[in-house]
């Protein structure tokens, strides 16, 4: 790369077939894209092109910075940067997509954005973008968050559209997507900056009331006159009035909200210790006797806001673990403009998803997730489409979508390419909805989280209580330690670490369960399924699989293949289990014909011979001299059994049997076992019949089976449930359809599984999207684990109240020890909530 004068990367200019780095983003470059003699080397048409735009806008320093922070990577896996075309971002332009993502820049008229770029890599990236407006008149500005990668443009929309700037990015091989929850972030911004702004404040006043402090010391030893020492006093005062007014009013301001709603909390304490020690320090500088805390004092309000600040952080962790683990939608969609009625034709433009609307049609390529939910359209992939919806279903097999059917947003488009009416976009899609109920969750309050709240509450007011003694009796004690024994004792009393110890266990337990797959819509299922009672199972779908498989064969193997030949076409289930049966041995057959008669078989011919295969009906119909003598009793013997029998014919004779039914879960034994060891009783409720029931039942050891049983049934047997050892046992049950969302509402806890109906999932109060037994056994542990780490987060927070304030009340903490200990207290209770082995530990 002569051409950029100082810059000589290290690449071979000898042989095409050598490792040759791309001149604009160091990837890879495909040997067929090599140009032998060529001094710069591309891996793309779009790298070729952002190179020559930076080189001929006088930029070519981006890649010596590059070269000095970042080597050239020729290892590199492929092309990261392209040119955009002409259409991909005019949805920026849109007014909804302006309302929800732009501001204003006072009244300059200027507009400010937020996007997140591709390919932010070093401090190169951040040279060359924040040199936007040179390449684009009419930006104002741009800054560049290297480690978020995110970049904010400030632009003057009368002088240039918003998608003329994503395009002079996207030139330089910067695209930009819209960042989400605009709204959301730009509140949480304001916080944490009022925060920053209020511990800064704080610690400079801090620092200021030291100085004095030191002075006010000094003078101590050197005999400081008394117009100076009241000075020294009066401006450590003053700079504590600041403090205590400004960055520390939030504690005042918490104290009367909870004293108007009568429900006392951790800022009452700590706005009665500012006071105590504020009052009596204007008293002694305006009588000129007796001990000052201008110095605690500040250093208090510093202190306490900086542990405020890494609570919050720490909240915030566990709040953005769950929103991210969440996003399952994509930033950008593919909106069709200008097609027909049908949806064919038209043209495609790459608009952000906050822009998209009902009724847009989007098109959506294979491998791409669904932006949005919506119904398929005729137009484009008429045969219909394969999605992978396991985010949603936990089901791990693909459906089948045909045109008409609905999609949702987060599911994966696996086949062809395909075009949504949208139907509901952004906060009304399904995804969205599982998220705010995550997030009620998150916010719901169980019954140990309530208790803890008053008990709280309780030792607050105890706290003062003990508070206001040690002022009285260091009154008569001592009166000049008087008011540093208060603010000590009613500083480290706060019952911050007992107020966070349960719902900060129980919301980190819920982050874990949730990157574990488990989804906890209620948080008081955690502490009913940490005790005992009685655990209600479906069986298809629960204990079983949910499909059928070929269990056991008899007669010609090769026949049973060139059968799942001859299926290859049909979608039924039992089609479905013989070609996994079979596996690649039955592509090996040529299928010349093939002719289906729906629901019964399939009659056609492989290989030069014709072959039927379906029920034995179908088969007996189409082989009238088939041998019903010899097959009979097999047949019959796996019906009674409860299994589904397909019947192999070739030339008129039956030479092939395969035996399908749900195959029990491996797991599911180890996890009965488990649950009974835990002193939990296990039923069956399910509405097949029989023998098939108690079949499962004896399998995985369950004594109590109910078989035929309809909605109605397993609803009114959860509902009428007795507990067999008193009160205080819970019913729980774990079901996977439409037919069990009745008795699901009716549980004190529903637990939906494997690829759960709507109506389940919306009953059910826990939701496992992976379809194991073993998941089920890992919710009730992991509950346990959760109320045990609640209890010993409690004993860990009430024994330090009592050890610290016994301290201090005696004067072996002072208050700015207690400022230190209080927030140390809330951290370690923070911890141990962040590390408790509830969901995901090992058995």
């Amino acid at each position: 790369m002569t051409a950029v004068a100082g810059h000589t990367p290290a690449i071979d200019t000898g042989a095409a077939s050598a490792v040759r780095p791309c001149a604009h983003c160091a990837a890879r470059v495909p040997r067929g894209m090599i140009e032998p003699g060529a001094a710069e080397q591309f891996c793309c048409g779009g790298c070729r092109a952002a190179y020559h735009m930076i080189m001929s806008s006088g930029l070519s320093a981006c890649y010596r910075l590059r070269d000095r922070f970042e080597p050239v990577r020729a290892v590199a896996s492929g092309p990261e940067a392209g040119a955009a075309d002409g259409a991909a971002f005019e949805g920026f332009d849109s007014p909804a997509y302006a309302q929800r993502a732009a501001s204003g820049e006072g009244d300059s008229g200027l507009l400010r954005v937020e996007w997140v770029l591709e390919n932010v890599r070093c401090a190169a990236c951040v040279w060359l973008v924040e040199r936007l407006p040179r390449l684009c008149p009419g930006v104002a500005a741009a800054r560049l968050d290297l480690g978020r990668g995110v970049a904010q443009v400030v632009w003057d929309p009368s002088r240039v559209r918003l998608s003329a700037v994503a395009r002079a990015l996207a030139g330089i091989g910067y695209r930009p997507h819209a960042l989400r929850d605009e709204s959301a972030r730009r509140a949480r911004a304001r916080q944490d900056r009022a925060a920053v702004v209020r511990v800064a404040v704080a610690g400079a006043c801090a620092g200021n009331a030291m100085l004095f402090a030191v002075a006010l010391y000094a003078g101590m030893f050197a005999q400081m006159e008394p117009a100076h020492r009241d000075l020294f006093r009066a401006f450590g005062l003053l700079v504590t009035l600041v403090c205590v007014l400004w960055p520390g009013r939030v504690f005042f301001a918490g104290a009367w909200g909870a004293l108007r709603a009568r429900s006392p909390h951790l800022d009452v304490p700590i706005a009665l210790a500012i006071a105590v020690g504020t009052a009596w320090s204007v008293r002694s500088t305006l009588l000129g006797t007796g001990e000052v805390y201008s110095d605690s004092l500040s250093m208090l309000v510093f202190v306490l806001l900086c542990g405020r600040m890494m609570q919050r952080h720490q909240q915030r962790w566990a709040c953005d673990a769950v929103e991210l683990l969440l996003c399952l939608t994509p930033s950008i969609a593919s909106v069709v403009h200008e097609a027909g009625a049908d949806g064919s034709g038209g043209s495609l433009r790459r608009t952000p998803i906050d822009a998209v609307r009902a009724g847009d049609l989007v098109h959506v390529e294979p491998g791409q997730t669904f932006p949005a939910d919506g119904e398929l359209m005729p137009c484009v992939g008429s045969a219909g489409t394969e999605i992978d919806a396991a985010l949603l279903t936990g089901e791990s097999r693909p459906q089948r979508v045909v045109a008409g059917g609905r999609v949702c947003a987060g599911t994966v488009n696996l086949a062809s390419a395909v075009r949504v009416r949208v139907t509901a976009a952004g906060d009304q899609t399904r995804a969205a909805g599982l998220m705010r109920m995550v997030e009620r969750a998150s916010r719901s309050r169980p019954p140990i989280v309530q208790l803890t709240d008053r008990a709280a509450g309780w030792f607050t007011v105890v706290m003062i209580i003990v508070g206001l003694a040690t002022l009285g009796a260091w009154l008569a004690i001592d009166a000049s330690q008087a008011a540093a024994r208060a603010v000590a004792v009613m500083v480290v009393a706060c019952p911050c670490a007992l107020g966070l110890a349960t719902p900060m266990t129980i919301s980190a337990a819920l982050g874990r369960a949730a990157r574990g797959g488990v989804l906890i819509k209620d948080a008081a299922a955690i502490e009913r399924l940490s005790s005992r009672g009685t655990v209600y199972f479906d069986k298809t779908g629960t204990l079983t699989a949910g499909r059928p498989r070929v269990l056991r064969t008899a007669g010609d193997r090769r026949a049973l293949e060139r059968a799942a030949a001859l299926d290859h076409a049909s979608d039924h289930p039992s089609a479905r289990a013989l070609r996994d049966w079979a596996g690649d041995a039955a592509g090996a057959h040529r299928v010349d014909s093939a002719r289906a008669t729906l629901g019964a078989g399939v009659t056609g011919v492989v290989g030069g011979a014709p072959v039927s295969v379906g029920k034995p009906t179908y088969v007996y119909a189409a082989c009238p001299g088939a041998d019903r003598l010899r097959w009979g009793p097999g047949v019959e013997a796996a019906e009674r059994e409860g299994l589904s029998v397909v019947l192999v014919a070739e030339r008129g004779r039956v030479v092939a049997m395969a035996a399908l039914g749900d195959e029990i879960r491996p797991d599911a034994r180890q996890a009965v076992a488990a649950l009974g060891a835990k002193g939990w009783s296990v039923a069956i409720l399910s509405g097949d019949a029989p023998g098939p029931v108690r079949a499962v039942a004896d399998a995985v050891g369950i004594d109590a089976a109910h078989s035929r049983m309809s909605p109605e049934d397993k609803l009114a047997r959860v509902r009428d449930w007795r507990p067999l050892a008193g009160p205080g046992q819970v019913r729980v049950m774990v079901g996977d359809g439409v037919n069990d969302a009745a008795a699901l509402a009716a549980a004190d806890v529903g637990i939906a599984v494997h690829g759960g109906a709507e109506a389940s999932l919306a009953a059910a109060d826990v939701y496992l999207s992976r379809p194991t037994m073993a998941g089920i056994a890992a919710v009730f542990r992991g509950c346990r684990r959760t109320v045990a780490a609640v209890r010993t987060n409690l004993i860990v927070s009430v024994s330090y109240n009592v050890l610290a304030v016994a301290a201090a009340a005696v004067g072996l903490i002072g208050p700015l020890g207690a400022a230190v200990l209080m927030p140390i207290s809330s951290l370690t209770v923070l911890a141990l909530a962040l590390r408790a082995r509830t969901f995901g530990g090992p058995a």
